[in-house]
């Protein structure tokens, strides 16, 4: 029955009882009715309002708020009472189809019920109150990575079929969820910096997991569902924050680790046990294994995210590795210091230097470790420099404990017994073995390295000690009697070292021999020639031997001479006290000739880029008679 004015108010009051119990349809029809009946009258009266119908409004706008509740509880009601949901979504589109009267406001209830659709839905998933805490990211883009697709599959299951086809139900569900999340990750990154994982959880989900199969790509979800052409969930910036935010964090804990695990093998320096050894002996530690693990790892894992986060955490890792191999020598530094000053004597000093060469090694062999594909291999030039200068310092801690040792026996060069016996190189070689005995623990090629400056560093502090004083050979006798002397020891030194494992190419005893020939020279004249065949036996040292040139056509030619070796020591390098000397006796003829650094002009370059200290060294052709006088 239409209703009449008398009758108004109860209809009124019966329309209300229907929005209250969730009667939409039949509420809306009610008002519908009270609406023309007030129309009629309006026009009947000449477009006089009666007090009657002025409750009306307030009643349409309790009607719309309860179509957009229905709609904003969709995803609830499709499963629990789809059909509130469909008589609130019929309101809405017969309000929609409805002829407006002239003068009136468009109620627009379908807008209305859209936007309740969308903002019942984020508010589901993206309120401010489930945003994730510091930490809690994972677990909640994991809830999401699981809740999203179930969401998408009930809306084309139930919330479709309640929805007229124009309201695409999957596409407005797809839409919504993405700018919900889209938003709610922008208000995420303007708050607190997020820690290391929760920024690389973050990257992995939105670049790879969130467009992929296991959720918004699903396969069973079909195209209505796809954001892939939507604005993307990070921005290009929010991105570079991410990244680098990760790198910094991840480069704080790296450098923590990598610190920790040099602690670790500094304390060990000073333990009364010889270092660790492998199943084949040689000089073992976890450490190389550890920093490389921690380096490696650190760049492998940054495969799930980009290409651009693997360059820049590879770049970290290198430098991380830089400044570690800085530490690790700076550490050996300190380690020798306090060892040969006495303020922490180290039981097994050289067997722990020994040990670090190969954690050198180890430690050079893997960096293709961290060698990206198709990355230029220059990038590891500087940490390959790096190591470089890790084994020189290590050799060179090595050599100088090895000076130490043969100091003293040095001490006694030259002197009658050294001329007369092999007693004091006996023993000079006994102590080198002895210091050496140890070297096969150190694996390959670092042991050739060290083997060849070893050897090296006898020879030229052999001739150190040698030309400190002076002598005089004055008769071709007493000549022989000291080229022999030089040749047995040329040869017990290469016996020496082919016996420590030293390859027979790499010797530098060969020195030795070439002061031998100048001693065993018959003819003054012929100095020039045997300077020149230097050259041509070390032509790599030619421009070192120029100096020796101008002497030639010098020598006196009125008497056979004596050959006289003497040497100058510089200022830094002075022993104490004066070197014992030796003078021509007076009416003999001299002159000098000068070779420059003996040591580096004849030996082989130093492997370790170990440069001898500077040992000016004179030859003197002296005419006359006399004994070898000054020897102590």
């Amino acid at each position: 029955m239409q209703p009449t004015l008398p009758s108004v108010p109860a209809s009124v009051t019966h329309t209300k009882m229907l929005i209250d119990t969730q009667q939409l349809l039949e509420a809306y029809v009610s008002l519908r009715e009270l609406e023309q009946l007030q129309e009629e009258a309006w026009a009947s009266l000449g477009g006089l309002e009666l007090p009657v119908f002025q409750g009306l409004g307030h009643l349409a706008e309790a009607l719309g708020h309860a179509v957009e509740a229905a709609a904003g509880a969709a995803g609830q009601l499709a499963q629990a009472d789809p059909a509130l949901l469909v008589a609130a979504i019929r309101v809405a589109e017969m309000e929609a189809k409805r002829t407006t009267p002239l003068g009136q406001v468009p109620r627009d209830w379908r807008q209305r019920c859209l936007q309740a659709l969308q903002a019942g839905l984020e508010q589901v998933y993206f309120g401010t109150t489930v945003l994730p805490e510091p930490g809690a990211l994972a677990e909640w883009l994991k809830a999401l990575q699981m809740a999203l697709p179930a969401e998408l599959a009930t809306a084309e299951a139930l919330v479709a079929p309640c929805c007229p086809p124009h309201y695409n139900v999957v596409q407005l569900w797809s839409h919504t969820l993405h700018s919900g999340l889209r938003r709610s990750l922008q208000q995420l990154l303007a708050g607190p910096e997020l820690g290391a994982a929760d920024a690389f959880n973050l990257l992995h989900w939105a670049l790879h997991v969130y467009l992929g199969q296991e959720m918004m790509g699903s396969l069973e979800l079909g195209p209505e569902a796809d954001v892939s052409q939507l604005e993307p969930l990070l921005t290009s910036e929010n991105i570079e924050q991410l990244e680098a935010t990760f790198v910094v964090k991840v480069q704080a804990n790296v450098a923590q680790w990598l610190q920790k695990a040099l602690d670790g093998e500094v304390a060990e320096w000073g333990r009364e046990q010889e270092p660790n050894t492998d199943p084949s002996g040689f000089y073992h530690s976890p450490m190389p294994v550890i920093v490389l693990q921690i380096l490696a790892e650190s760049i492998h894992v940054t495969n799930l995210v980009s290409e651009s986060l693997q360059n820049r955490v590879c770049g970290m890792a290198l430098s991380e590795l830089g400044t570690f191999l800085r530490s690790f020598s700076d550490a050996l530094i300190q380690f020798s210091r306090d060892h040969l000053s006495g303020e922490a004597l180290a039981p097994h000093y050289v067997s722990y230097l020994l040990a670090a060469f190969n954690h050198q090694s180890a430690l050079s062999s893997s960096m293709s470790v961290l060698q990206l594909d198709g990355v230029a291999t220059g990038v590891l030039a500087p940490v390959e420099a790096g190591l470089d200068e890790l084994q020189r310092r290590i050799c060179r801690l090595v050599l100088e404990a090895l000076q130490v040792e043969l100091q003293p026996l040095f001490a006694a060069l030259p002197s009658r017994q050294w001329l007369s016996s092999s007693e004091l190189l006996d023993r000079v070689c006994e102590r080198t073995s002895r210091f050496c005995r140890d070297f096969w623990r150190v694996r390959n090629p670092a042991v050739q390295v060290l083997l060849a400056e070893a050897e090296r560093t006898v020879v030229v502090q052999y001739l150190h000690a040698l030309m400190q004083g002076r002598l005089v050979c004055c008769s071709e006798d007493e000549r022989t009697q000291a080229a022999e002397r030089l040749e047995h020891d040329a040869a017990q030194f290469k016996e020496l070292f082919l016996s420590l494992g030293l390859e027979e190419s790499a010797h530098c005893t060969p020195v030795l021999l070439s002061v031998r020939e100048l001693l065993n020279l018959r003819d003054p004249t012929m100095l020039g020639l045997e300077v020149a065949g230097l050259q041509q036996r070390f032509p790599d040292r030619g421009s070192r031997l120029c100096p020796l040139g101008p002497a030639r056509g010098r020598v006196p030619r009125a008497a056979p001479g004596g050959t006289q070796l003497a040497a100058g020591w510089p200022t830094a390098l002075t022993p104490d006290g004066p070197p014992p000397t030796l003078q021509p006796r007076a009416g003999a003829h001299a002159f000098p000739l000068l070779l420059p650094l003996l040591g580096t002009l004849l030996l082989t370059p130093s492997l370790c880029g170990i440069k001898p200290a500077p040992l000016p060294l004179s030859l003197h052709i002296c005419v006359g008679e006399g004994r070898v006088r000054g020897m102590k």
